[in-house]
């Protein structure tokens, strides 16, 4: 990472902004630092993503509980206090959540 100064984020002060799933919602609030995007991310229960992603992430549960499934098939569950790392273009991988979930993500 280079070229991002000292600062602080109060993500409560960070507009939101609704991304629909195939079901469900999730709600994004959104910093970018250079080429660098960072997210807070709530997911409504019963969600699930309307698309294979290929994007890269670091992705921490902060709460609830993520199910990400792989298009190879395998499945992981996220609980508070886990997270997932995946390179761009590395695993497409689709998200879901039973009961709700908060994740903090980079990309």
């Amino acid at each position: 990472m280079t070229d991002i100064p000292f600062g602080t984020t109060d993500w409560a002060e960070v507009p939101v902004t609704e991304h629909k799933g195939e079901t469900g919602t999730a709600l994004w609030r959104t910093r970018q630092f250079g080429d660098i995007r960072v997210r807070l991310v709530d997911y409504s229960p019963g969600y699930l993503a309307d698309h294979w992603c290929e994007k890269g992430h670091i992705l921490f549960c902060l709460s609830g509980e993520l199910l990400t499934q792989l298009k190879g098939g395998r499945t992981y569950t996220l609980k508070p206090g886990m997270s997932y790392q995946v390179a761009d273009q590395a695993e497409p991988h689709r998200s879901s959540t039973p009961t709700g979930a908060r994740l903090f993500v980079v990309d």
